[in-house]
């Protein structure tokens, strides 16, 4: 498990490059998390409840669970 882990949920913790964990819309009953690198941020506001929004550079969309450091 890692340890620095930080939480998805404040978008200037999220920069583009940055390995993060994302949820997709499909995993949110279950809560699987996918991995991936930030292409682009989609959420604008500077926070938001269920995490921000991103697009991966796989191109998966999710919303940011944890930014791994």
């Amino acid at each position: 498990m890692e340890t620095n882990k930080i939480d998805g949920k404040t978008r200037k913790h999220i920069k583009i490059g940055a390995q993060v964990e994302v949820v997709q819309k499909q995993d949110q009953r279950t809560g699987k998390l996918t991995e991936g690198v930030v292409k682009k941020l989609l959420t604008n506001s500077p926070t938001h409840p269920h995490g921000i929004k991103v697009m991966l550079v796989s191109g998966i969309v999710g919303r940011v669970k944890w930014v791994l450091g």
